[in-house]
């Protein structure tokens, strides 16, 4: 029972899981023979065997007019979920697009808890335009989601520029997270006096929010018009901020947009 349910947690079916089992234990057998080992009638069996023939997870012959069943190695179970996940993506973007088209109205998502703050930052990996504006409060996003290191290195292989504001006094250390065109990251310190307990993320069209630990929570707001309104506030922040380092970069104004998707 534990290791159907074990299989169940990853797409095989009880009755599928059944007889799998069955057949790696037994080895070469008659189909009759499976089905009576597995618990389940001798037609259900042949329409198991065919799907889990049909996954790479079962090989059948015919011998002397029966058929034939036996199991290929549990290492298979690996190569399938690998064939699947890679379908998966492949349909990702598509499935993205059917869902962000889908309604004009404003869409709010509430996420409480450790892992609710982490499905906040990772969407902001999605993010279409390749480029993110960030307030960042240091100190709580730091403690927070954690895994920080990790995400860096992913948000920069994927090629998403960050133009992030910061306030000195949440700060957690000299030489954290600086300017570096290695990490595709343009870090400027707010006006004195500017503190945030929050951290924003402003992309595509979102605007994503992760609270300090004490509150716990994460949200994100899909409205293309908030989203105008934040970017255009953001870039009066950037611009009475203070650059981190020596050069200056001009500032990405950001196109007016009138595509309730997000499009450009």
């Amino acid at each position: 029972m534990r290791l159907e349910r074990a299989l169940a947690q990853v797409g095989i079916t009880r009755k599928k899981a059944r007889v799998y089992l069955a057949a790696l234990e037994l080895g070469e057998v008659p189909v009759t023979v499976l089905a009576r080992k597995a618990g389940i009638g001798r037609t259900t069996a042949y329409d198991v065997v065919q799907r889990l023939a049909k996954d790479g997870l079962l090989v059948t012959v015919k011998k002397q007019g029966r058929f034939y069943v036996s199991a290929e190695e549990p290492a298979r179970l690996v190569r399938l979920l690998e064939e699947r996940q890679s379908a998966l993506n492949g349909l990702l973007p598509e499935l993205k697009s059917i869902y962000n088209r889908s309604t004009v109205k404003p869409r709010i998502r509430f996420y409480e808890g450790i892992e609710g703050l982490r499905t906040v930052l990772e969407d902001t990996l999605d993010c279409r335009r390749r480029e993110l504006d960030a307030v960042l409060s240091m100190a709580d996003l730091r403690e927070a989601p954690g895994h920080q290191d990790e995400y860096i290195a992913r948000r920069v292989a994927r090629g998403i520029r960050l133009r992030v504001v910061r306030s000195r006094v949440k700060e957690i250390g000299d030489g954290i997270w600086p300017t570096s065109e290695t990490e595709l990251r343009e870090l400027r310190y707010a006006p004195n006096g500017l503190v945030f307990g929050m951290t924003t993320w402003i992309y595509d069209d979102k605007v994503s929010f992760i609270s300090s630990l004490r509150e716990n929570f994460g949200m994100i707001i899909e409205s293309s018009e908030f989203c105008q309104l934040m970017r255009n506030l953001f870039t009066v922040l950037w611009q009475a901020s203070t650059p981190a380092s020596g050069g200056h970069r001009e500032v990405r104004t950001p196109p007016e947009r009138t595509d309730p998707s997000g499009g450009t």
